[in-house]
């Protein structure tokens, strides 16, 4: 039975220390100027609501003094808690850093340069109030570079939800609420914390998307580029054949095997017949080079498949992460510092 956050406030928020109703995860790369002013508004626009929450703040290896600053707003603040990663591991790593850390019954993510904008986070939950597990962002108005974002994200979500059948207008919008239930049963690795909602789809979640508001950036530079392009490719391959051949991986290569064998079978008889009639020898190197090339290419895509399956296998059966935290820190650590520190 879905739980709605807007039924009985005053249980649903009367212990927030013990489960907040919301969980808000930010990771952070460099953000220092932005950081203060967005912790201030998420925490206005969820006191508004009446809302019990926490701010989960994943700083991923930022050289700017956003650590530092991370760690001295999280011993002031008792709505915040500041999980610091040992080095770079990327956004992915960084949202399951949060995601591990959250305690609330929802969980909305979102950027740390203020552009998306925390007023809109009432607008997710109200969505996912209706029954569904997940509610993904569209930055309708996107206040980005036509030429170096607009036109490649456009693209990009076209592709993914062609292979993924999960048609959303902007999958690299970070502002998303997720059911806590939901984001326990994914597995991130790579780049594929921005095929959530498709990782979500082979999961049997119900989805929605709805327009939010985007901002101009105002601090810092934009941390993406058209060289992460190759690896979103390959990570939308493996959410592909996740969602078709997860649970039977011998559909894909079965296939591939007998179209090669048959395509095999079709160039002996084919050699074979030009002998008969003709004489003609059968040695042709061109001939020789495509086969080659041909059985070389699905072999390398087997492989690739194949390491990623055993990759999977590897981290979930062990409960091994993706990232290194290196410390938490929020008011309670810091209490118990102290008092450690004055029995010395």
């Amino acid at each position: 039975m879905t739980t709605s956050l807007h039924s009985d406030r005053g249980q649903l928020w009367a212990a927030p220390t013990l489960m907040p109703a919301v969980s808000v995860v930010v990771p952070i790369h460099n953000e220092y100027e932005s950081l203060p002013k967005l912790l201030e508004a998420i925490a206005t626009c969820l006191r508004a609501e009446g809302l019990s929450y926490e701010i989960i703040c994943v700083d991923d290896g930022s050289t700017d003094g956003s650590t530092d600053l991370l760690k001295q707003l999280a011993i002031s603040r008792d709505d915040l808690r500041g999980v610091i990663l040992r080095r770079n591991y990327g956004q992915t790593a960084a949202m399951a850093a949060g995601f591990s850390h959250a305690k609330g019954q929802v969980i909305v993510t979102l950027d740390g340069d203020l552009q998306n904008d925390p007023a809109d986070i009432p607008i997710l939950l109200a969505k996912l109030d209706e029954g569904y597990d997940l509610v993904s962002g569209w930055r309708k108005n996107r206040q980005d570079a036509t030429l170096t974002r607009l036109i490649p994200s456009k693209i990009a979500n076209w592709l993914i939800g062609q292979v993924t059948g999960v048609k959303l207008h902007d999958y690299g919008c970070s502002l998303k609420a997720y059911r806590a239930e939901l984001v326990a049963d994914m597995k991130l690795y790579g780049e594929l914390h921005r095929f959530l909602p498709a990782l979500a789809f082979i999961e049997g979640a119900r989805i929605a998307e709805i327009p939010v508001r985007h901002h101009a950036r105002q601090y810092g530079k934009s941390k993406y580029g058209l060289g992460r392009t190759f690896r979103v490719v390959m990570d939308l391959l493996t959410v592909w054949f996740m969602r078709k051949f997860l649970t039977k991986p011998m559909h894909a290569f079965g296939s591939f095997g007998i179209i090669s064998l048959a395509i095999g079978f079709g160039i002996g008889l084919y050699l074979t017949g030009i002998k008969i009639a003709f004489g003609a020898t059968i040695n042709r190197p061109l001939l020789t080079l495509g086969v080659v090339l041909f059985l070389g290419g699905i072999q390398l895509f087997s492989v690739g498949l194949l390491a990623e399956l055993v990759m999977r296998t590897y981290h979930e059966s062990q409960g091994r992460p993706i990232y290194r935290v290196r410390e938490v820190v929020d008011a309670d650590s810091s209490a118990e510092a102290g008092r450690q520190i004055s029995k010395i």
